[in-house]
């Protein structure tokens, strides 16, 4: 039997990054499905413009596409220590901030359960931001 001596390589991925992922994950589920019955509860409760009520549901559906692909260029980034799907994640956070901005002041009718659950999302999109830099700052300081 032969035993071999391994180099231990040091371990980059963040785990507070990780986390914030997942917890984003689960509460974007719980956003959107409350955005979505918002929408569908001021349909009927309220009047809408034409085309307005077909626009909040286009940006909401547009923001979970970009939602999902932003989560998973962030966990593959962090899980492998990549610097460019990290970035990338970061970029296609500021598509989801704007849309979050939109649904927290500019959509038609915005009720105070709207500005709650959209300055939490806010609060966890800055929070992932910051651990986005320190993690792609990281890998890329380690690896060039």
């Amino acid at each position: 039997m032969v035993l071999r001596k391994v180099n231990s390589a040091a371990v980059l991925s963040s785990i507070p990054l990780q986390i914030v992922y997942y917890f984003n994950m689960f509460y974007y589920s719980f956003y959107f499905l409350a955005t979505l019955l918002m929408i569908i509860y001021k349909s009927q409760a309220f009047s809408f413009p034409d085309g307005n009520l077909a626009f909040d549901l286009i940006l909401l559906i547009l923001m979970v596409i970009l939602e999902m692909m932003r989560l998973y260029l962030g966990f593959k980034g962090n899980l492998t220590e990549e610097t460019v799907p990290i970035v990338t994640s970061m970029v296609l956070t500021i598509g989801s901030l704007m849309l979050c901005l939109y649904f927290l002041m500019w959509q038609t009718y915005v009720l105070k359960v709207d500005v709650i659950i959209n300055v939490i999302l806010l609060v966890t999109y800055g929070l992932e931001g910051m651990l986005d830099i320190i993690a792609a700052s990281a890998f890329a300081r380690f690896y060039t």
